[in-house]
Order: C-alpha cells, then structure tokens, then sequence
C-alpha cells in the first residue's frame, strides 16, 4: 500500500510526463501539418476520423472538437469500417486515422481499403516507419517517449498527444476561418458557453414583471410593489423614465433613519444613480455589472424608457455565472 506521500509523488510524475509528451510535438508541426491544413480548409466535403481503441475514443472528441469550431467532421470506428461503414466517405472527404503503433491488424487491414478510395489519407501516428504511416499521403507526427504508465504500457501519454495535435489542427483552422464567438455561439445554443454568446437582458427581463412607482409615490405603496414583484427592488419614474431604484436595503435603512413615514415619498429614498442596462445587450454583460458593482439587480431600459428588471437568480437558473 503507498503511503500519501508516494501517492501524490506518482500522480505529478504522471502528469509531468504526459506534459513533456505534448511539449516534444512542438518539433512535430512540419510542413506536412500545413499541408493537412490548407487541404482542410479547401476541402469540398467532411473530415472523417477512424481509430480503434483509446485511440478511437480520441477520434470521437476531435471530431466533436472540429464539430464545434467549424469543421464539419465524422467518426469512423476503424473495426466498423470495414464491415459497411466505409460507405461514410465520399468522394471529397479527407480521412485522419490515428494509431500509436500505426501496425494494429484492423488499421492493416482497413488501410488498403482506404487507398481504394482515393481519398487523401493522413496519419496522426506514433511511428513515422509503421504500415500506416508508409501508406498515408500526410503524416501529423505523435511520437512520445514513453508512456506515463509505470509500465510503459497503458495508452496515457501517446493518448495526450493524440488529443493534442487533434486540438492544435482544431485551432488553427478555427484562427484561419476567423471564426468568432458568435459563430461558436451557434454551434453551442444549449449549454452556458452558447447562452453567454447569444441570450440578451430581453430574454430574461420580458419574464418579470415590471415593478415601478412615480416620484411621489408613498412608503406603502413602495413596500406593496417590492413585495409584490418579489424582485427586491422598484424603479422610481417620471412618466416613463427611470429616475432612481429603491431596494429591500434602501427601506431598512430609511425605517431606521425616520418614524414618521407621513411625508416621505419614493424621491427622498431613492438611489439617484442606478445601473441601467438596454435589453438588447447580452445577458452576461449584466452578470459582469453586477459583480463590479456587487449588485444584485439591474434596472432594463429599452431606447431610455424603462422596461423591467434583470435580477441575478435570473442568470443563476440559466447557467450563466
């Protein structure tokens, strides 16, 4: 049994090993990388990626990666390919199969049928002088040194490096595309990533209400609005334009300061200087007003004219904190 101090001692060798692997890539990136590249990006049809193995699974996430940032990919499982899925590849797709050792009997026997299709074949391989390597038309260099595996067995450092270089192509075609947040936005419509590139104040504003109340409005009805919108706050409006915000804290302190409430209006409680956001910004922008000004909700205006409130439980129950 290993003692604390050993168990930590072979998780950093891990990952001080695996670290060393992806750094030894940077001697990798050759003119064949920029070949695959240029081809890439001028490519008619899809990029499809075939492993098996750890390297299959490695297959999947580059192709979920390409996916994401622009580049219309498919995994091919290499076992499956030569029992019918072959019939993914068309004629204007380039195929990526990955193999550490690059001499696995399926990449053996899936690679003459490969050729066949005259599609351009390139290698992200761990050894420039295999089978695989020999027969494809672009080799993307993975060679590691040894494997973080006590072993020198288990796929852990050659699988990093796999990932990678999977990552780096990824990048760089998403730099030369120019692909911007609003073009990852439309691939991610569903998780936080995408809700903070596309949801607008609008779309978490139109479902408050719109609590209010005018200059002259009294201590009751002040209470009454806040309590009944459950937004811990109100505008405070002149017609329709916001003059001022009074929240939960502005009563307590003004209950502390006065005992005859008579004569107080919402003009005397009222913070003058309130953060206001147009609707039609993002969401995230008013989480990040709120943080600078350790608030909790905006006022939402809609060309100068008041249209709701944005409360940060809002943004919680989206994702977008």
């Amino acid at each position: 049994m290993k003692n604390n101090y050993e168990i930590k001692n072979i998780a950093i060798q891990a990952i001080q090993e695996e670290a060393k692997a992806v750094a030894a890539l940077a001697q990798y990136i050759d003119d064949d990388f920029v070949t695959v590249i240029n081809k890439i990006l001028h490519l008619q049809g899809r990029v499809i990626v075939t492993g098996i193995g750890k390297s299959a699974i490695i297959a999947q996430k580059i192709v979920a990666t390409l996916n994401s940032t622009g580049t219309p990919s498919i995994f091919m499982h290499a076992a499956d390919a030569i029992h019918g899925d072959l019939g993914i590849i068309q004629q204007y797709d380039l195929i990526i199969a990955i193999s550490k050792s690059g001499n696995t009997p399926e990449i053996k026997v899936l690679v003459p049928f490969l050729k066949q299709t005259k599609n351009t074949l390139v290698a992200l391989v761990g050894n420039t002088e295999s089978y695989l390597a020999k027969n494809a038309d672009h080799i993307l260099n993975t060679t590691v040194e040894k494997e973080a595996c006590p072993n020198n067995l288990a796929p852990t450092s050659s699988t990093t490096a796999q990932l990678a270089m999977g990552d780096a192509l990824a990048v760089v075609l998403q730099e030369c595309r120019d692909f911007t947040d609003q073009d990852f936005a439309k691939y991610h419509p569903g998780g936080a990533l995408g809700k903070k590139l596309y949801l607008k104040v609008r779309d978490l504003s139109d479902q408050n209400g719109k609590p209010s109340v005018q200059l002259n409005a009294n201590v009751r009805d002040i209470i009454i609005t806040i309590t009944h919108f459950r937004l811990g706050a109100v505008a405070v409006l002149k017609d329709t334009q916001i003059q001022g915000i009074i929240t939960d804290g502005d009563i307590r302190r003004m209950l502390e300061r006065h005992t005859d409430l008579a004569t107080i209006s919402a003009a005397d409680i009222m913070g003058k200087s309130p953060k206001v956001i147009d609707k039609n910004e993002l969401a995230a922008n008013a989480l990040h007003i709120m943080r600078e000004n350790n608030i909790t909700q905006l006022l939402v205006a809609d060309q100068g004219n008041y249209d709701g409130v944005i409360h940060i439980q809002d943004l919680l129950k989206e994702g977008i904190i």
